[in-house]
């Protein structure tokens, strides 16, 4: 029997609306990204929407941590795996990176970060918090992997910061879909730099 229409006075539960944002942005990009289409598609107003969310922004920013909250639930799984430090971390820089062109999250990312210019200061340390928990993982591993012999001893917050960066920068062409830089072709050359920085023989300068 099919359930009864939703009331447009009734909001839905929090996560189907972050949800329906992001299947919006995965399937339309943020062009396609109204209050008012997103208020069709959970059977509310625009008004309603900015109500439980205040701008438009908020509900952005929101998304964003839901779909992180994700991520690190499926990045605490993969690190816990027990196989080798190198391993674990390929997995962690797999799931880093883009999935692919467009990649939904990638794309709020760089909303997100486009309009933290005149964020709040609540809204720019919601977003530090997230690129922190991504830091801290990398750390440990970059730690972890020293102490067992399998990469060369570095300063793992320096080094850290450093293949982040990196990461980032290989993110951004890789969701734009810039010539060049499929999520394959990153893989590989991060892949390399792990080669030539973390586990070559020893005597080569390390950053």
């Amino acid at each position: 029997m099919p359930s009864a229409p939703r009331s447009r006075n009734t909001a839905p539960p929090r996560e189907d609306v972050l949800a329906a944002v992001m299947a919006t942005v995965a399937e339309r990009g943020l062009d396609g990204l109204t209050m008012a289409a997103l208020g069709r598609e959970v059977g509310m107003s625009s008004g309603h929407l900015l109500y439980y969310f205040r701008t438009k922004d908020e509900l952005l920013l929101q998304t964003l941590e839901w779909s992180e909250s994700r991520l690190g639930a499926e990045r605490h799984r993969l690190l816990s795996r027990p196989t080798t430090v190198r391993e674990r971390l390929d997995a962690y820089i797999a799931l880093y990176l883009p999935a692919g062109h467009r990649d939904p999250h990638w794309t709020l990312w760089l909303e997100v970060w486009n309009r933290s210019r005149g964020a709040a200061d609540d809204a720019r340390a919601r977003q530090a918090a997230i690129e922190a928990a991504w830091h801290r993982d990398l750390v440990a591993l970059l730690a972890e992997g020293g102490s067992r012999g399998e990469f060369h001893r570095v300063d793992a917050e320096r080094f850290a910061t450093r293949l982040r960066a990196l990461l980032d920068g290989f993110s951004v062409h890789v969701a734009v879909g810039l010539p060049g830089t499929s999520r394959d072709q990153v893989l590989q050359s991060a892949a390399e730099f792990i080669d030539e920085t973390l586990t070559a023989p020893t005597g080569l300068t390390l950053p």
